[in-house]
């Protein structure tokens, strides 16, 4: 297995645990929990293979669904969701940095071995690490956190641009993208301890109209 399948395989268990943990949240049944789990955890692989124009990998291989179904066996064995909540925000926070950071990687890469351009390579690291993340929230009711977390989507896009320079110069390798892939969780993690976000359009005055 190399760097990027066990990278994906990560992001896969992460993302699924999110989708539990926003599930559980929510109130929702046992189905309801799968449903929202197994889309956080598929969806950006989807929209990225649909706009490459192939068949999605969740359709041919079964290792994603594997490893969704062993996440949320363990999830519902350890009564994750019934931790403190202390503890039961920051598993969510840990989770879905750690999703949005390995399926950035595993797009940009994809992205490469198509032989995309920049805007191509970011693209597909951001669709694939932001997908799964809309469906959930949309499936919820709720606004999407990449409209209203920048630094959330800013990860996806310095991952596929730092991954096509690196792959220009031939320098990605599998060291390399440990070294994305831990920059990346930092500064993820960092913005949300320090609460860091990109600048609004509206002025202080107008959220009171």
């Amino acid at each position: 297995m190399n760097a990027t399948d066990l990278i994906g395989l990560m992001g896969t268990a992460a993302f699924t645990i999110s989708g539990y943990l926003v599930g559980y949240r929510k109130g929702l049944d046992l189905l309801g929990v799968i449903i929202v789990s197994l889309l956080t955890a598929i969806g950006g692989g989807i929209i990225r293979d649909m706009l490459i124009g192939r068949l999605p990998a969740v359709f041919t291989s079964n290792t994603s669904l594997i490893m969704i179904a062993i996440t949320l066996i363990l999830a519902m064995v350890f009564h994750l969701a019934k931790r403190e909540q202390r503890i039961l925000s920051w598993s969510f926070y840990i989770a879905d940095a750690i999703g949005l950071v390995a399926f950035s990687i595993t797009g940009a890469q994809i992205g490469l071995l198509y032989e995309l351009n920049l805007f191509g390579v970011v693209s597909l690291a951001f669709v694939t690490a932001v997908g799964g993340g809309m469906v959930r929230d949309t499936l919820v009711n709720e606004v999407p956190e990449i409209l209203t977390e920048g630094i959330y989507g800013t990860v996806a896009v310095l991952i596929g641009l730092f991954m096509f320079m690196l792959d220009t110069v031939a320098y990605l390798n599998a060291w390399t993208l440990y070294f994305i892939a831990s920059l990346g969780l930092i500064l993820r993690l960092w913005a949300i301890v320090a609460k860091m976000h990109l600048p609004t359009l509206q002025k202080k005055s107008d959220y009171k109209n």
